[in-house]
């Protein structure tokens, strides 16, 4: 997959609400501080001029926001949960709203759920992934910041990854933002769910 035009598509704040278009959709996924918005701008090649927001503040991001790729699919930006400082009302709101999406919803096409490689995954992360086996959703494990471990951390990540999540290796890429490494992997990866979607179709 090459990425040409990109373009912002809207936001859903409630869940229930009507998504900007008929396009199919992949979500992306993870814990407020796992670096989405820095992959996602980083997959899109908008590393200058960023489409999605980077904040110093994790937890910022409070809706489904949706981006049109190539005119061919909306890669929608999830919010993330689960971070310490944000207050629980918002944790269980932002739940709440990822559940009606990923389930009744009906829209996924797949969902890329990513995982800092420098920790063991999380109680979220081992809950999201489980969730979306019982859905049914086809799913991507991207462990993100690779570039911030030695090489034998790697292995230990990778391992560590495939035991925790009961996830096959082909499911599982790793990647860094900062120098571009599983890009081209990660955009095989939506360009697969994109196929077996329309196949299903």
């Amino acid at each position: 997959m090459k990425i040409g035009k990109v373009e912002y598509a809207g936001t859903v704040a409630t869940p229930g609400g009507t998504p900007p278009g008929r396009l199919p959709q992949i979500a992306f996924s993870g814990r407020s501080n796992v670096g989405k918005s820095s992959l996602i701008n980083a997959l899109l090649q908008r590393t200058r001029s960023k489409i999605a927001r980077v904040s110093s503040t994790p937890g910022k991001t409070q809706a489904l926001n949706f981006y049109s790729v190539n005119d061919e699919f909306f890669l929608v930006d999830l919010p993330g949960y689960g971070y310490a400082r944000v207050p629980e009302a918002n944790r269980q709101a932002w739940a709440e709203m990822i559940e009606w999406y990923l389930g009744p919803s009906g829209l996924v096409s797949g969902v890329v759920h990513l995982v800092d490689s420098r920790h063991a995954p999380t109680k979220h992360d081992l809950w999201m992934v489980s969730y979306l086996a019982e859905l049914g959703v086809p799913t991507v494990v991207v462990l993100t910041k690779v570039d911030k471990l030695k090489k034998l951390e790697r292995e230990q990540s990778w391992s560590r990854a495939l035991a925790a999540l009961h996830v096959d290796e082909s499911q599982l890429i790793p990647f860094s933002a900062k120098t571009g490494e599983g890009r081209e992997a990660l955009l095989d990866a939506l360009s697969d769910l994109l196929r077996a979607r329309a196949d299903a179709a």
